[in-house]
């Protein structure tokens, strides 16, 4: 299949497309490689790669590229509620605009398979999972702009959206920006680390199963289209605290402690239901603790200044 990828660069991008390639499908993959990552130089020897350097609001680049598209995954986008705050005219203009361009620019026949997020659940109720049905109720921007543009797509049809839980795991344009990529770098390196409102409880998944979502979406397709689906690893609803309790059975020498006053920032707060994707065959393969372990090898390669978004 012919398959147009934009921010194919990205985190999850730069696991994505290879996998693509190597099924034996066509990419055409548009980047601006804003963060001057080489992601994608391993993918150069495939025949079936064309790789753009360009701007997914280029309403002229995207027209010509979206042509022969049998997929159409737009995952360009200013990703997490700092960034998005820091520069909220290009989150906008980014995360909303250049997919609705998309809408207005494909035919009715070309599927979208969109990565949404769960931040969209903002603050749950306790105790309780948050289906695909629960009413969303973002707390930020970023959240705002994805939700926004979610349903927008599900109501022009003949889509996929996948509510993607924080994701973790090495992948070739790294982030030290998400939360177990963030907690295990502070483990390995500082060995400390202070914790506001710990109890605060999110769902998480592994970058290489993000991929494979995806992938699942596409053989799947009309079984599962024109819906939302929740993507996460269904045995890690934790808490922060739990989260660091799990990074210190990796690493013994870690300290943590919640401090008594302040507050996070981030009120996201939920627990999540993965059932109606695990329903239509897919489930999360990689473990908290996998992609904890591939971490810690990681950062002995690399450093944070090089690889946060803000």
């Amino acid at each position: 299949m012919n398959i147009l990828v934009t921010g194919a660069a990205g985190y999850i991008g730069s696991i994505l497309v290879p996998e693509l390639l190597r099924r034996k499908n066509k990419v055409t993959a548009i980047d601006n490689f804003m963060y001057n990552q080489n992601s994608l130089l391993d993918c150069c020897s495939y025949k079936d790669l064309t790789i753009i350097r360009g701007d997914c609001r280029d309403r002229q680049l995207v027209g010509d590229s979206i042509k022969k598209a049998d997929f159409i995954i737009p995952l360009a986008c200013l990703t997490g509620a700092p960034l998005c705050a820091k520069d909220p005219f290009n989150a906008q203009t980014t995360n909303f605009d250049a997919v609705k361009m998309i809408m207005g620019l494909r035919s009715p026949s070309q599927p979208i398979i969109f990565p949404t997020t769960n931040s969209g659940y903002g603050v749950g109720e306790k105790g309780v999972c948050c289906t695909e049905a629960t009413p969303l109720n973002p707390v930020s921007l970023y959240g705002r702009l994805k939700t926004s543009i979610e349903k927008a797509l599900l109501d022009s049809g003949n889509c996929i959206t996948l509510r993607l839980a924080t994701v973790f795991g090495v992948s070739p344009r790294m982030r030290l920006d998400l939360l177990v990529n963030d907690f295990t770098y502070r483990a390995a390196n500082d060995r400390f680390l202070v914790l506001f409102e710990g109890h605060f409880k999110r769902n998480f998944l592994h970058v290489r199963d993000a991929a494979r979502a995806f992938i699942h979406s596409m053989e799947n397709y009309a079984l599962m289209k024109d819906a939302p689906y929740n993507v996460g690893l269904s045995s890690a609803n934790l808490s922060k605290l739990e989260l660091c309790r799990k990074i210190k059975e990796h690493l013994p020498d870690f300290y943590f402690i919640e401090a008594a006053v302040g507050e996070d920032i981030d009120k996201r707060d939920y627990i999540v239901s993965n059932r109606r994707m695990e329903e239509k065959g897919f489930s999360a393969e990689v473990s908290l603790d996998e992609g904890i372990g591939e971490l810690i090898k990681g950062y002995a390669i690399i450093k944070k200044n090089q690889y946060s978004n803000v």
